[in-house]
């Protein structure tokens, strides 16, 4: 944008003078002309007085129309951003053709599912390399952040229990992702399918749940201090962890993953997306995200591996209550083996009573009082280490609690945070969110 006075004269007319001001903008796209008017009768006081208003007046009207458009041009590169960012990925860009040959024409016999932002399917590459595609809504906004934040990430991230990610297409309003495909689709299948299904369900013995639980483990733990960038995931839980013809679990679903630089230790925003049941409450309730609040999904992850059941609809016998309630109670009662899933046969009861206290010990609801990724680790290797005694996990009552930290936080070798909590009074797993205003 550039702007000038072009020029500023008088015409006599009798005893009167007009004088003029014109205004030249360049705005880039369009040309604006300014042109000031104002009428004198001769008097020098009179015209000098008039000049000098026409000046400033001219001035100011440039000072508004330079500020409005600076303004405007600001948020224009908002529409292209998503495009711009990912120019450094452009290796692995797949054209739209080649996507629509792999998928069929995402026939739906291809199709293996579908979420908030996008469906997924199966597709071929002309290598014979079977892939899996996720083809992002059109309409959704959410798909923009989605979609970027996937490309980004996935670019940088390389690690044996993170999904692969192979290319992406984009192309008009088409956002597409291409990573490995994983035949065995999510852990959520196989853990929350039906007590009858014995030939699903008994592919998850122990030693291959143990298995499962130190990979997604050591996952974690790299996005959360071996990779190049400290990643918060944000929405881990059992349909974002696939597992592959060995079982092996990748840890997928990074839309609504956040770096953080190597320096900070929390981040926060005030838009709260993830999963209700999985969210800790200090990111729940106030927007604030650490590696401690994937702490929290991975311990709720771990007691749903072992029970065998949502967290939030529990079943034990005839009643039905909250899983974190129910672990917490019967851990302190020393019936801790009630959790167990009941297609379980042959297991380490060591191993799983450790598992339940880890478990327990991440859920917690002193955020200072979890664990990191790299201790979990340790204590799951390590049987020869006496674990601390957690206390009361987060969102253990469906009733509004009151809590006073400031008089319960403890401390430990794991404190890297302190952060006050508001408790949810209950929690859906099912329920995907987008947006919600801490209080």
């Amino acid at each position: 944008m550039s702007s000038g006075l072009i020029c500023a004269y008088q015409i006599p007319r009798d005893l009167a003078y007009l004088f003029i001001s014109v205004c030249v903008i360049n705005c880039g796209d369009c040309l604006l002309i300014l042109i000031l008017c104002f009428a004198g009768n001769g008097n020098n006081t009179t015209r000098t007085i008039i000049i000098v208003i026409a000046s400033v007046v001219g001035v100011l009207i440039l000072i508004i129309i330079s500020i409005y458009i600076f303004m405007r041009r600001k948020k224009t590169p908002e529409k292209v951003e998503t495009k711009d960012e990912i120019i450094g990925a452009e290796s692995l860009r797949i054209d739209f053709d080649s996507v629509l040959a792999a998928t069929n024409n995402f026939s739906d016999a291809n199709k293996l599912g579908h979420g908030g932002f996008g469906a997924v399917y199966k597709g071929q590459l002309p290598n014979g390399q079977e892939v899996a595609v996720k083809r992002m809504y059109r309409k959704s906004q959410q798909g923009d952040i989605e979609f970027k934040n996937e490309v980004l990430l996935l670019a940088k991230l390389q690690h044996h229990n993170l999904i692969r990610f192979l290319g992406f297409c984009l192309e008009g309003h088409e956002k597409i992702l291409i990573s490995e495909f994983v035949p065995n689709r999510s852990l959520d299948h196989f853990i929350f399918g039906k007590v009858s299904d014995r030939t699903k369900r008994a592919q998850l013995d122990w030693k291959t749940r143990y298995k499962i639980i130190e990979g997604i483990a050591r996952g974690l733990l790299y996005l959360h201090e071996d990779s190049k960038l400290r990643i918060i995931h944000r929405d881990l839980k059992p349909s974002n962890i696939l597992l592959d013809a060995d079982m092996i679990p990748k840890i997928s679903g990074f839309g609504m993953a956040r770096p953080l630089g190597r320096d900070e230790t929390q981040g926060s925003t005030v838009r709260i997306v993830g999963t209700y049941g999985y969210m800790a409450p200090e990111y729940a309730m106030q927007g604030h995200f650490s590696v401690k609040s994937d702490v929290f999904s991975f311990g709720v992850l771990l007691l749903e591996i072992i029970s065998g059941q949502k967290n939030n609809s529990f079943c034990h016998g005839e009643n039905n209550e909250f899983m974190l309630n129910f672990a917490w109670k019967n851990w302190r009662e020393g019936t801790a083996l009630n959790l167990i899933d009941p297609t379980l046969s042959d297991f380490s009861r060591n191993e799983i009573m450790r598992c339940i206290h880890i478990a327990l010990l991440c859920v917690q609801e002193n955020v200072a009082g979890r664990p990191t990724m790299a201790a979990v680790i340790f204590m799951l290797n390590s049987f020869s280490t006496i674990l601390p005694v957690p206390s009361q996990p987060a969102f253990c009552m469906q009733s509004d609690i009151e809590t006073d930290m400031s008089s319960s936080l403890a401390t430990n070798s794991w404190v890297s945070n302190n952060s006050n909590i508001e408790l949810l009074p209950t929690s859906l797993n099912e329920v995907s969110i987008t947006e919600l205003s801490p209080r």
